[in-house]
């Protein structure tokens, strides 16, 4: 069983405001190699071989910058599926001079950048699950120094033409304005399960014993606003839900934890705590 399949609540997408369609699109697909899957003059989903849309793009009217000191957005994280095409795909930022961070987290290596909006994007490929370490139900994650040098060899100089076609929405990773608050609205209505804790600023949770598909943090501070509907940054990411049974377990979970839901055109969409709206996607 994967990490990204049924009947684990994985990420199937995310949609995100952006002030330039065309500029973004640009780079979504020119730059990182993402396909058109589908477009419309309000929105383009972008994918890869597979046809999925793993990111939808949309301009808004009267579309505002990305917020600062908001909730939101973190970053999306690319899942790639193997450590040679992260090597790749490292030599291709470094080609073009695209500023980055990277960093080892013992489970996963990762390179971190913005979009043209100032969105936050990880690329990262997991270490093999055996060889993750557990402790009470705690996995171990760490940040420490990429070995560059041995992922670039890794890659064995090959160019970056395209995202590979089993590339995958890894996690998602938000600003929340209460921590606590948000590890209960994840845990109890929607049944992941916390597996790292970073103090009391950060916390990780998955289902299925991966190492997370979604993250919450108070780094844009405690009670930090919601951003402006129209603003730049994550309009919605969709959660995949394995079954019918299943969908219907998390609709009463909501409603007795007091979460909005609602209907838009099949799709049930609701919001957490802190206003990071989330449609749920019957796979």
């Amino acid at each position: 069983m994967g990490f990204h399949t049924s009947p684990n609540k994985f990420i199937q997408h995310v949609r995100l405001n952006v002030t330039n369609l065309e500029k973004s699109l640009l780079f979504y697909t020119d730059f990182l190699g993402f396909k058109i899957v589908e477009e419309s003059d309000k929105e383009v989903k972008l994918g890869t071989d597979e046809e999925k849309a793993l990111i939808i793009l949309q301009q808004p009217n009267a579309v505002g910058p990305k917020e600062k000191r908001a909730t939101g957005l973190y970053h999306f994280a690319i899942l790639l599926p193997s450590r040679a095409d992260l090597g790749r795909f490292l030599l291709h930022l470094a080609k073009n001079r695209y500023p980055l961070g990277a960093a080892d987290h013992l489970v996963s290596e990762a390179l971190y950048f913005n979009d043209p909006d100032g969105n936050g994007i990880e690329v990262y490929s997991d270490r093999p699950k055996e060889s993750w370490k557990w402790k009470n139900g705690q996995v171990d994650m760490a940040t420490i120094e990429l070995d560059a040098e041995n992922v670039l060899a890794e890659g064995e100089g090959k160019p970056w033409t395209r995202m590979p076609a089993a590339t995958k929405m890894g996690h998602i990773h938000l600003h929340v304005a209460d921590l606590a608050e948000a590890e209960s609205f994840y845990g109890d209505a929607l049944g992941y399960e916390v597996v790292s804790q970073f103090g009391n600023e950060a916390a990780f949770l998955s289902t299925g014993k991966y190492h997370h598909h979604i993250g919450i943090n108070t780094w844009n501070g405690t009670g930090a606003p919601k951003a402006s509907e129209n603003s730049a940054g994550l309009a919605e990411f969709a959660i995949a839900i394995a079954s019918h049974e299943e969908m219907e377990k998390v609709k009463a979970a909501l409603t007795a934890f007091g979460a909005p839901l609602e209907m838009q055109n099949g799709i049930y969409y609701t919001e957490d705590p802190s206003g990071n709206r989330i449609s749920l996607v019957l796979v």
